[in-house]
C-alpha cells in the first residue's frame, strides 16, 4: 500500500471516531445554547472560507474572473432576501454573460 492509502485509512478512522464521540458525549454537554451558537458560527465561517477559496483561487494563485461578479450578485440578492433559486440563476447568468461577451474569462 502506498502512503496515500495510509492517509485515507487514517482519515477514515478519525472521522469514524469523531462521529462516535457524538454519541458518547452526554446530551447536557452538547445541547446548551453556547454550543449551538458556536456550531452555527463555525458553519458560517467554514462555508464562507470555502466560497472565497473556490471563487478567488485557481492553480494556487489569485484569480479574478467571472466568478467574482457572480458571487457579488448572489450576495446582493441574498441580502435582499431573494429566493435561493433566483440567486443561483442570477449568479449563473451573470457569469455566463460575462464569459459569453468575452468581458471576463
Amino acid at each position: 500500500m502506498t502512503g496515500a492509502w495510509w492517509i485515507v485509512i487514517a482519515a477514515s478512522v478519525l472521522v469514524y471516531l469523531l462521529k462516535l464521540s457524538g454519541y458518547l458525549i452526554p446530551h447536557r454537554l452538547s445541547a446548551g445554547p453556547a454550543v449551538s451558537r458556536i456550531a452555527a458560527l463555525v458553519t458560517i465561517g467554514l462555508l464562507s472560507s470555502l466560497v472565497a477559496s473556490q471563487t478567488l483561487a485557481a492553480s494556487g494563485e489569485l484569480s479574478l474572473d467571472a466568478r467574482v461578479p457572480a458571487i457579488l450578485v448572489a450576495a446582493g440578492l441574498l441580502w435582499l432576501r431573494a429566493p435561493f433559486i433566483v440567486v443561483i440563476v442570477a449568479a449563473a447568468a451573470v457569469a455566463a454573460g460575462l464569459r459569453a461577451f468575452g468581458l471576463m474569462a
